[in-house]
């Protein structure tokens, strides 16, 4: 797990000018740093060291033959297999670590041995003979990766602060993308960011250019995992589920460092510490939230599940003072607005296990994307469709929304959402997402929950990542994983979700059948819940600001911050997004021209 930043081009001659983007990059990396560069090309490394620890696993990491040259963050799981097909062809290896197999996949193979590869990454590989950068994502964006290109130089990095200090592009806000961010609570729309001219690469995507002609040459393909099996016979459904499952968990405990896991009390949570626990005697497990009223649901069902299996437990409060504070910095930190309150929550707890001793940490992620966890949100599509519903892409846009589409003529300047194109590029991702979707599943309710995949899957891996990456912790997790998401993709929604049966039993019903010895009746029929936060009543403090934000006034009615600025616990839908967007502007965009260049509503006003 580490960062990871280039520059291409070829004025480019020295790996000098990455020095202030590695600093930024310090917390994903904290254990050693590294530079590679030769004419037209520079590397930076941040390193945090899980697998083999020596110095020999450092990064940048170039072939002893110069065959190749390589900057890496993630981690491989099937690392023992690409090893042995390695050997076949005649490959032997001075260390333990992924990195070293990765290099040599990618030497041996090319992009192609980007499908076979288990785990989650983002990486850059540049090939000296043929003078070609790759950069590639794993298939469910579990890292990120971002870019940027001006005129003849292009520069990549894990974040965006630091892509942003190597000065190819000004931090200006992409309007549409404000917009989307408005509606969803997510940071990127396709392969647009927040920031003007920025893009994220698309999980499962590679990106190659030939570093002596960067804009002319670059191009950007999709690369296709390996296809599940034929689904088993519904009376082995259950069975079969356990054994994928079981298998994703172990394969994930590899690690030389101390590993722990999140305990939230829930049925994803429970499953991931059962059966970690079973190659782990003296697992620890951690948990966050706040305490008083409802607020600590999740923490007391995490504190009696792990007396009772004899597990060492621990608990981050997160308090209203807290959450003000480290609310702000996040932001500042990652240079981006975050997505949903209790990021918060999972930052306190990764502050907590590091602090500890603790590295890494398994998480319950994923699960509900890939098992139809989303009870009541699954329920309204499927009364939708029973009711002859034939606008999807509408209807999941607007059950979802923050701030629906439609409600933006009364909250939003006319310029700021003349801007934002009135949404028109993310109600046609919307629709292009359940057009791929109802191509791969003529079931429109299974389509529906590819495109909940789509949608929410990656965002929710980036809040992990970025939440626990401030604090130097590798979050891992087993459900999303490439044959987990295979298998759950490949069975009959029925034994995901089935409308017809009541309650949270009606929702991942394969994940429930396939654990039910292992995790007790009380959590088998608990409301899915995940560190929540009373967040509403704690952005009060913060509410006043919106007031005085250029950002926002160039954005929003007066009516509307006036409105929100005196009732954000009522108005919190709009209050967290506009909130959001009001620090970011304070930490991101303070810069003369980034605040010039709000929206034309900021230069008439």
């Amino acid at each position: 797990m580490c960062g990871i930043v280039g520059l291409v081009g070829p004025a480019i001659q020295s790996a000098a000018t990455l020095g202030p983007a590695l600093h930024l990059l310090r917390r994903r990396g904290p254990d050693s740093e590294g530079r590679w560069s030769t004419p037209g090309i520079a590397l930076g490394h941040r390193r945090l060291a899980v697998i083999d620890r020596s110095h020999a696993a450092d990064q940048p990491m170039v072939d002893p033959l110069g065959r190749g040259v390589l900057v890496y963050n993630g981690e491989l799981y099937n690392d023992p297999d690409l090893r042995r097909d390695l050997g076949a062809h005649g490959w032997s290896f001075r260390t333990r670590s992924d990195t070293e197999t990765i290099l040599a996949a990618l030497i041996q193979w090319g992009p192609h041995a980007l499908a076979r590869m288990r785990g989650m990454f983002s990486l850059a590989f540049f090939d000296p003979a043929t003078h070609t950068l790759l950069l590639a994502r794993d298939p469910l964006g579990i890292k990120p990766l971002y870019w940027t290109h001006a005129d003849d130089r292009l520069a990549f990095a894990s974040e965006l602060p630091a892509l942003l200090s190597l000065g190819l592009v000004r931090p200006r806000p992409d309007p549409v993308t404000v917009s989307a961010y408005l509606t969803t609570i997510r940071t990127t729309l396709d392969q647009r960011t927040l920031y003007d001219g920025v893009r994220t690469l698309l999980p499962g995507h590679w990106l190659s250019l030939d570093v002596r002609n960067p804009s002319e040459t670059r191009q950007v393909r999709r690369f296709h995992t390996p296809a599940a099996a034929s689904p088993p016979d519904p009376t082995e459904i259950p069975a079969a589920t356990r054994e994928c499952v079981r298998r994703s968990i172990l394969a994930h405990l590899r690690s030389d460092v101390p590993t722990c896991s999140l305990l939230s009390g829930g049925l994803d949570s429970t499953i991931v510490c059962s059966v970690a626990a079973e190659a782990a005697a003296d697992l620890r497990t951690y948990a966050a939230g706040a305490r008083g009223e409802a607020a600590d649901t999740d923490l007391s069902f995490a504190a009696r599940l792990a007396a009772s299996r004899g597990w060492t437990h621990h608990e981050a409060i997160v308090t209203p003072e807290g959450f003000a504070e480290r609310w702000p910095a996040m932001v500042a930190d990652l240079g981006v607005p975050l997505s949903t309150p209790n990021e918060v929550a999972i930052n306190a707890v990764a502050r907590l296990l590091r602090s500890e001793g603790c590295i890494v940490a398994l998480s319950g992620e994923g699960a509900d994307e890939l098992f139809a966890g989303y009870e009541a949100p699954m329920r309204s599509a499927a009364a939708y469709f029973e009711s002859g519903g034939t606008d999807a892409p509408a209807f999941l846009l607007a059950e979802a929304a923050w701030v629906p589409t439609a409600v933006k003529p009364e909250v939003l300047l006319p310029d700021a959402l003349s801007d934002a194109h009135a949404d028109a590029e993310l109600i046609a991702h919307y629709r292009e997402l359940f057009a791929l979707a109802s191509r791969q599943d003529s079931d429109p309710l299974q389509a529906t929950l590819r495109v909940v995949q789509q949608t929410n899957l990656t965002g929710l891996l980036q809040r992990l990542d970025t939440a626990m990456m401030l604090e130097g912790v590798e979050g891992r997790t087993p459900f999303a994983d490439v044959h987990v998401a295979a298998f759950a993709n490949a069975l009959p929604l029925r034994s995901k979700f089935d409308p017809r049966v009541a309650g949270p039993a009606g929702s991942k019903i394969a994940l429930r059948q396939a654990f039910a010895d292992a995790v007790p009746p009380e959590i088998l029929s608990r409301p899915k819940s995940s560190f929540p936060l009373p967040f509403q009543q704690w952005m009060a403090p913060l509410a006043p600001s919106l007031r005085s934000s250029d950002f926002i006034r160039s954005w929003f009615s007066r009516a509307a911050i006036e409105t929100v600025a005196a009732h954000p616990a009522q108005l919190w839908r709009l209050a967290w997004p506009m909130l959001n967007l009001a620090l970011w502007a304070e930490t991101s965009l303070r810069t003369p021209h980034a605040l010039s260049d709000l929206s034309p509503a900021a230069q008439t006003r």
